[in-house]
Order: C-alpha cells, then structure tokens, then sequence
C-alpha cells in the first residue's frame, strides 16, 4: 500500500487525498441533486456551504470520537494525539457532519427532509471514495484473514500485515457506489412523481423523506455485515460500535421510511 505520495519535498497522505476526492466527488453530486429539485441552481454556493462546513466538523468528530473511545490514551499524551494525522472513527464523524449538515439546511427555506434526501446520495458516495483512502494507507481498516484469491496484504501500511485479509475498505466503496446509484434513482422517481401528483396512486410516490430513510437502511446494513469480517473489538451485546451505530441507523431509516409512507 501506499500511505503517502513523496512528490519533491511534499509529502502528501493518500487517506487525505482520497477525503479530499471524496468531499469533490460529493460536492458535485448534491449539487446536482440541488438543481434538479429545484432548490439551488448550479450558480449557487449553496452545494459548496452543505459540504465543506458539514465534512470539517466531521473530520473534527471523528477525531474526537476515536481519540475519546480510549481516554486512558489520549489524557496521557493529549497534545500528540489530537494532531495526530491518525486515528478517526466513523461514528463520530456522521454524528457531527449530520448535525451541521441540519443546522445549515435549517437555514433554507427548503424543508429539512427535502434538504436530507438531497443530500443522501453525495454522502454514500463520499462515504465510499473516503474508504479507498484507508486501503491505500493500510490504516487497519482491513478485515480478518481469508484464503479468497482476492485477499491482499499490507506490508507497507500504516498498520500493517504479512497475512492475506479481507480488503473490506474495497467491499465498502462497491456497496456505498450501489447504493448512492439507488438513492439517486429514487430521488428522481420522488421528483417526478411530485411533478404529476394527481396521476398517481397515493401508495405508488416516493414520499418527502424515503431516500433519506433508505440511506440510513441501506447504509446501516452494509456497515453491520461488513463488520463481521472487520477486525473490530466487540462491546455492546457482542456487536462493535460501528454494530451498535448501524443498528440504530436501521431503526430510525425504518422508522422514517413507514412514517413517510403512512402520511
């Protein structure tokens, strides 16, 4: 693997490039999903607002959340940990980019589940082009060892290993582009059903709210089954934190896809 690109005198991390790629990539798509909603044409800032300030506190959150799960850790050597250019959990990140995501949006006029499901494909998308960052830097993401002819090794990672593993960071990025192909699917059978209302069954429209509500299912189980194969500590009732995490995405997605569908 590769955890860093040497060009010259710069030194630049593969994890940060990819992040970086994938704020680009999810950049693009909400405002595309934007314009297409009619909530902001592509002149606007509003895509560039929705993503940077939301992606900067996740990152911020992550860093907290991983550095926190291990407080015995982090009160030891605080000022080395909390620079460190690693350690970041992904449960920390979604909490703090989904709140600033809703503080923003919150500011439009638009309303808030318009502005979620707007936003829901960029994020499966970003989710998965972050993971092909973990698997260039080799940062321990990987899964537990396999005799599949795919499995791969990571001498030169960030934590390495000689053992053939899983590449679960590559499973992720497939499963997140599925599913940020799905989300955008519906998001224009949503949008064109709002367009001809009166012509279709009330039970047949996607409703204000259900591509969010299928971004936090389909996401949420990806990342449970994932974890099966993940080298993760387990804690609450044998599941992981990312477990536990997922199932409570499940519950409230499928909470909001019957409240959506009821009314």
């Amino acid at each position: 693997m590769i955890p860093f690109l040497h060009i010259g005198w710069l030194t630049i991390p593969t994890y940060g490039l990819m992040v970086a790629l994938a704020m680009l990539a999810a950049y693009f798509t909400l405002r595309a999903d934007l314009n297409r909603r009619g909530i902001a044409p592509k002149s606007s800032s509003l895509a560039e607002t929705l993503i940077a300030i939301p992606c900067l506190a996740g990152l911020v959150g992550a860093k907290l959340y991983h550095e926190l799960e291990s407080p015995h850790d982090l009160f030891a050597d605080p000022w080395h940990h909390l620079i460190s250019q690693f350690g970041f959990a992904w449960f920390g990140g979604m909490l703090a980019g989904f709140a600033v995501y809703v503080w923003v949006s919150r500011k439009q006029k638009t309303p808030l589940l318009s502005m979620l499901d707007a936003g829901s494909p960029a994020a499966a998308l970003g989710y998965g082009i972050g993971r092909i960052g973990c698997l260039l830097s080799g940062d321990g993401d990987y899964g537990i060892p396999t005799s599949l002819p795919w499995g791969m090794t990571f001498p030169n990672g960030l934590v390495p290993t000689v053992e053939r593993v899983h590449p679960t960071p590559i499973y992720e990025f497939f499963a997140a582009c599925v599913i940020a192909w799905l989300l955008w699917r519906m998001g224009g059978k949503q949008i064109a059903g709002s367009e001809v209302e009166e012509n279709i069954k009330p039970n047949a429209l996607r409703r204000t709210g259900e591509v969010f509500a299928a971004y936090l299912v389909l996401t949420g189980v990806a990342r449970f089954l994932v974890e099966f194969i993940r080298i993760n500590a387990q804690s609450f009732f044998g599941l992981t934190n990312a477990q536990a995490a997922s199932a409570a995405s499940i519950l409230v997605g499928a909470a909001l896809w019957w409240r959506a569908r009821k009314y």
